[in-house]
Parts: structure tokens; sequence; C-alpha cells
């Protein structure tokens, strides 16, 4: 597995930057050991290529994690995959395009080490990152999820690791290369400090985050550059009686191009008899209006898109029918060319540390919407997790 370093400079002035705070701050974490665990996760997929021809594939992924302490005040993340996939869907011009894709993090840490007719090996480290804590001060290096944003479908905070709606493995989420500091200012608030090179000699995203509470309520405020975007945003998130409220709302300068705006406001709710449902209505002023030719179709396949429309809604709802088995459900409707599209799942726990998935993705829209050109697909997935 190649390694791939770019403008280490970068991370250097991230970490001296810091260097003076954890001088200071002496570390009273406890230290705890590290353990190994992991997955075994097989996913089955039938549906059709971009092409339009019928494909099946099985997608079964080893993970294997390692968490804890190194020593006192320096814990590790680190999770490895190794996959394999077998089936017709590797024989498309759709799976030649994406294996062949660059990875948007900074560092390369994945290869294929197999690749033979219907049947192709990679591996890559998922995650892999270690976090030195100081005090109230900790400093993380390295391959991350850095939650921002309290969206389910849609987040115009959450850049560095976008939500897909409609994604088959929505727990799967792209990590990115950074360094994050974050100093805890009080029990209910902190700042946050992230440095994440560009691949490619790109420009660096930067931002500054602080979260705090007051009067029951959740605010962040964020002030940056992610992705070549200069972003002014916030986010809240409180209840009214029982229902949870939330909202995002950010203004975009590309480097080239006009500013825009993307908002978002949800609510969830839970029943008493075990149905839980949430909505959102999302606007984003980057997409476009109308069908028009050009819509990222492509990038809405291969998630690299969360929308394509101006205004959107999401609904959520998941139904406990027994204590082992739930029913989820996902609907997504472009409010501009009215189409729409459902994602539909039974999960069933087979036994205490493991859980059969069984699901179905339907699209529909008038020719030329944003959904129509999506296949209807069908999946299976089996997983389980051991220590």
């Amino acid at each position: 597995m190649t390694m791939r370093r770019h403008r280490g400079v970068g991370w250097g002035a991230a970490v001296m930057a810091a260097g003076h705070v954890f001088a200071a701050a002496p570390s009273v974490a406890q230290t705890r050991p590290l353990e190994l665990s992991g997955s075994l996760k097989s996913v089955f997929l039938r549906s059709q290529a971009s092409s339009g021809e019928d494909y099946v594939l099985s997608l079964n992924r080893l993970r294997v994690e390692a968490k804890g302490d190194l020593a006192s005040g320096l814990a590790l993340d680190l999770q490895y995959d190794n996959e394999l996939l077998l089936g017709s869907y590797l024989d498309t011009e759709e799976f030649r395009a994406l294996k062949d894709r660059v990875p948007p993090q900074y560092w390369r840490a994945d290869a294929n080490y197999f690749e033979r007719g219907a049947v192709y090996g990679r591996h890559r480290l998922y995650r892999a990152a270690v976090t030195l804590t100081r005090g109230n001060v900790d400093l993380k290096l390295g391959r991350q999820r850095i939650a921002w944003g309290t969206g389910r479908f849609w987040s115009p905070l959450d850049i560095l690791n976008p939500v897909n709606p409609l994604a088959l493995e929505r727990e799967e989420r792209v990590g990115v290369d950074a360094a994050l500091l974050e100093a805890k200012l009080g029990p209910l608030s902190r700042a946050s400090l992230v440095y994440a090179p560009a691949p490619d000699r790109g420009s660096p995203s930067r931002a500054v985050q602080w979260h705090g509470n007051a009067a029951g309520v959740d605010t962040s405020l964020v002030v940056g550059r992610l992705l070549g975007l200069d972003i002014v945003g916030m986010d809240v998130a409180s209840q009214i009686g029982d229902a949870g409220i939330r909202g995002e709302a950010a203004r975009f300068r590309p480097s080239a191009g006009p500013a825009f705006n993307r908002l978002m406001v949800g609510a969830d709710y839970a029943f008493a008899n075990g149905l839980t449902m949430s909505a959102e209505l999302y606007y984003n002023g980057a997409g476009s209006p109308a069908p028009a030719d050009c819509y990222d179709i492509a990038g809405l396949r291969t998630g690299r898109a969360a929308s394509l429309a101006t205004r959107c809604a999401g609904l959520y709802a998941s139904y406990e029918i027994t204590p082992l088995l739930k029913w989820v459900s996902y609907a997504v409707r472009n409010s501009d060319d009215r189409s729409h599209a459902i994602d539909s799942r039974l999960v069933w726990s087979i036994a205490p540390a493991a859980d059969l998935t069984v699901g179905l993705q339907h699209f529909n829209g008038t020719r030329g919407s944003e959904f129509a050109s999506l296949p209807t697909a069908f999946q299976l997935q089996l997983q389980w997790f051991f220590m």
C-alpha cells in the first residue's frame, strides 16, 4: 500500500501552533487499554449501470479496528479495511471509471491487490488518527471524521465529510486527513480549529468553529475556507416540547463565480409506539431550479453530489416492529422538478452481534429530472461484529 505526501509544511505549522498549549497543560486523562475489534460485512446489490445494463455486485469487507491509548494522553484510532468485490458490475464502464478515480484525501492510503475478471481486491486505511490530550485541549492528527452540522439528509456545514441522503451504506463516511485542535471552554462549549491540506497541491481547508449552549439551545458558528469555498455559517438545535428542532445556514463564496447560500431546517419526533420521524427542508443556492443538461447525474450516482436542485425535502421514518426487527425508510423529493426517491429497509438482529438488512431503492420522475435516470436497486446486507 502506497502512502502519498504533499506540502508537509502545512502539517508542521498546525502542530507548532498548538505546541505551547500542550507544553503548558498537564494531562489528567485515564489510560484506556488498546483494544482490537472489527466487523465482517457482505453487501449484495442488484441494479443497473449508467449504460443501462443489469448487474450484480457482491462487496465483502473485513474491517479491523485498534482503539485505545498508546500512552497517557496519547490515543489511537486505526481502522483497516480489506475488501473483495465480485460480480458482473466489475465488467461495466461505470466501475472501471470509479476504480481509477483518485481518492479525495491528502494521503494515498489505499491500493488494489488483485484484479482478474469478475474479482477485484483492494485495501485501505478507513481511519488512522492519533489524539494528543493535555488538560482540556485535544489535538487529533490523521484521517478522521469531522462532524459539523445537524443535518440527517443535507448539511450546509458538513463540507469535509458530506452527507449523502441516499447512500446504500449511510454509516460509511469518507474521512479527511486533517489536524483538529479542540479546546473545551465549559461543560457544553468548545472551540475547534481544523486544517486539512488538499491533495495535488490545491488550496488547503482551514476553519474555526465555536459551539455553546444557552437556555437549552445548542449553537455553533463556523468561519473559514473549506474545499475551495469561503464559508460563514451557523447551526442551532433545541427542543419544543417533545420535538427536536434544528437548522443550519451558511453563505459560500467560491474562488470564481457568485456567492450563494445554503439553508436547512429540520424536526425530529419519537412517538411512544416506537415510531420515530424526521423531516428536513433544504435550499441550495448552487443548485439548478429546473431540469437541465448541467445536472451532474454522474456525481449523484457516485455520491460526489448530494443534491442537484435548489429546493429539496426529506422524510425519515423508523418503526420497531419487534425488539429485533426494525423498518427504516428515507424519502427525498426534488421540489423543483418533482422527482423523488425512496429507500426502504428491514433490519433484523439475527444474533447479538449480527444484523441482516433487506432493502429497496426506487426512483421516479419525468424525463430529464434529477431522479428519473437513477435505477431501482435491491440490496441485501449481512454484518457481523467481533471483539
